[in-house]
């Protein structure tokens, strides 16, 4: 069945209306080369019994089994998801795509908007959030796309390598295409956080803004504050991005650190790890640069008779008559996982939240730990981090290989995205695993000699 409301004759009076002949005539300012490798080539359709049919065959073919365990993190993390929070969310007020414009009658739907952007505004401890971003990454690029709107004669944005090399690379799909534009990768130190002495060689009155990640890929938690206080000497804006937003329950909000906008995937509050998705993204910045900021803001107000209302108080978007004029053309609040994020964190409470951050702490500290005494992994960081941490181990791939064969997922092999940092793996340890599950990671990398001998 085809879902297109206009009739032939409906069509036909619309092309006459504009003076156009066919459809196609509507795409000639298109180069004909790009029209022509735009096809998409589509089998014929189906009858809704055949695709059911096609649909379980592909679901007959996953077999995760119940042995599997994966220390696997990277940017999506795998914590528990109490019952209440899909029971909520599955509500049919709630699983809708509709866009909140008309307050009269969406007031459940503003109301919990305000409620996930004040939640927001308290963990990054900055004045004001939207709602919301479709994920960490892309709200990485609209902050630093918001730091040169607040900052339009400085071309210059600093950019670590230890954050999140995905993160970074929709930073330069954003950026690449807009001139006067240039983006600086900055390295890491020995330990692990950003290279301060490069970071103050190549600060200046052109940056900006500093892109920081708060804890960065590598687990590790930088020092915002000195960052801070360097990059706004210069009169630049600094940005935090946080993959793991669970270790904003511990770690000092990147507000009170001085950061100037923080965004962070919101993934960890009260969604599952799905095939990398879906998630939402957080973002949050100081009151003087709200008319900057992307997206949408829902506010509260009374009615004419002094009643508690919500309403759309700003949307800076191009459907919002602004047009060309827009700061962003982000079009969605992610709805269902900002509603997601809401329910899971009203339940944790601000000492829930905390206690959880702890437990993930101490299981990833402990593993660590552990994996050391084994004599044959090494730390490859000394500063501090959260629940991600680097390990050297020898023959990383190889190990790596051999403990997925035995339904043991331990971590990433970061040579694939730092070629410079061989035999390297990235372990990721939540409240979700078990000592059992530890001691099963302790004892695959730590039997490495045997390996060795065996001919590995």
């Amino acid at each position: 069945m085809r879902y297109i409301p206009h009739t032939d004759h409906d069509i036909a009076a619309m092309l006459e209306t504009i003076g156009i002949a066919t459809v196609e005539e509507l795409f000639t300012a298109i180069p004909a080369e790009l029209r022509a490798r735009a096809a998409i080539d589509l089998p014929p359709g189906r009858s809704e019994a055949s695709v059911r049919a096609h649909l379980a065959e592909l679901a007959a073919l996953n077999r995760v089994s119940p042995d599997l365990v994966t220390f696997l993190g990277a940017g999506a993390y795998p914590h528990y998801v109490p019952a209440v929070v899909e029971q909520i969310i599955q509500r049919a007020e709630f699983a809708t795509a509709y866009t909140p414009y008309q307050a009269e009658v969406s007031q459940g739907t503003l109301q919990s908007i305000f409620e996930f952007q004040s939640l927001v505004a308290a963990l990054f401890g900055l004045e004001v959030a939207n709602a919301s971003m479709y994920d960490g990454a892309s709200a990485t690029a609209e902050a630093v796309l918001m730091a040169k709107r607040v900052l339009p004669t400085r071309p210059t944005v600093l950019l670590p390598r230890s954050l999140h090399p995905q993160y970074r690379q929709v930073v330069h799909s954003y950026l690449d295409g807009l001139p006067g534009t240039e983006i600086v990768e900055l390295p890491w130190a020995p330990n692990g956080q950003l290279d301060l002495t490069a970071f103050s060689h190549r600060l200046d009155q052109t940056v900006s803004c500093v892109v920081v990640g708060y804890p960065n890929v590598f687990g590790v938690i930088e020092d915002v504050a000195q960052i801070s206080t360097a990059a706004h000497q210069v009169g630049a804006l600094v940005v935090t991005v946080t993959t793991e937003a669970l270790a904003l329950g511990l770690l000092k909000p990147p507000g009170a650190l001085g950061a100037d906008i923080a965004v962070a995937e919101g993934q960890s509050f009260g969604m599952p790890v799905s095939y990398g998705g879906p998630g939402v993204g957080l973002f949050a910045c100081r009151q003087r640069l709200l008319r900057n900021m992307p997206g949408r803001l829902v506010g509260e107000t009374v009615d004419h008779d002094g009643r508690r209302g919500f309403v759309l108080t700003l949307a800076t978007r191009e459907q919002h008559i602004r047009r060309e004029r827009a700061t962003s053309n982000i079009c969605t609040n992610q709805g269902l996982c900002a509603l997601a994020a809401t329910v899971f964190l009203c339940l944790m409470g601000k000492q829930g939240l905390r206690e959880l951050a702890l437990r993930n702490v101490k299981n990833s500290h402990y593993t660590h730990e552990l994996l050391q005494r084994t004599g044959q992994c090494r730390a490859r960081f000394s500063a501090p981090f959260f629940n991600e941490f680097v390990i050297q181990v020898p023959h990383a791939r190889a190990v790596w290989q051999r403990l997925k064969t035995q339904q043991l997922i331990a971590g990433l092999v970061l040579e694939d995205w730092y070629p410079d940092l061989t035999d390297c793996l990235l372990l990721c340890v939540t409240e979700m695993h078990r000592k059992a599950d530890i001691d099963r990671l302790v004892r695959g990398l730590g039997a490495i000699d045997e390996e060795r001998q065996a001919g590995l």
